[in-house]
């Protein structure tokens, strides 16, 4: 049976805009509560924010159908996108106006396979070294009762937020 998704997402360059003067805490608490949109990739692969701490961040990801690889779990680049995306808030969370996070490093080790039947599952990403000019993190992903699916570690060069001029 063929399926079909439908997703919708919001312009980031509105959400770039909004963020214009924030700090990276203030600006992921917005997303949170909904005053700035989410990223696209958020709708597309399918996690939310359930708390932003500095340096400490996690998300709610639940597995969905079309994340699946040939082998009927989901594809490890969905499982690392999500713990890219902890990590990366994590050390966002601890920036100042004006400067951004970018992966340089990125390593991920599968643990457990993940299907829907994992449930909701919990993305943890947290600073371990807030580098003035490259940070490192480190993130978990674990089901409700503990288990761990995948860890992750990462290196990001801290960088000046070019602001980008309507045309």
């Amino acid at each position: 049976m063929t399926r079909t998704r439908t997703i919708t997402w919001h312009d980031p360059a509105e959400a770039a805009a909004l963020a214009h003067g924030l700090s990276g805490l203030e600006f992921l608490h917005r997303i949170a509560s909904g005053l700035i949109p989410p990223p696209p990739a958020a709708a597309f692969v399918g996690f939310t924010p359930t708390y932003v701490l500095p340096g400490r961040v996690v998300f709610a990801y639940e597995p969905r159908e079309e994340h699946y690889n040939a082998l009927g779990a989901v594809h490890g680049g969905i499982l690392t996108t999500v713990l890219d995306t902890a990590m990366g808030c994590a050390v966002q969370s601890r920036l100042d106006a004006g400067v951004a996070p970018v992966t340089i490093e990125l390593k991920t080790s599968f643990v457990h396979p993940v299907t829907i039947a994992s449930g909701v599952l919990r993305a943890e990403g947290r600073v371990v070294h807030p580098g003035a000019r490259v940070a490192t993190a480190e993130a978990r992903l674990e089901g409700e009762d503990g288990t761990l699916y995948a860890h992750a570690s990462s290196s990001w060069l801290i960088h000046e937020v070019a602001r980008r001029l309507a045309a």
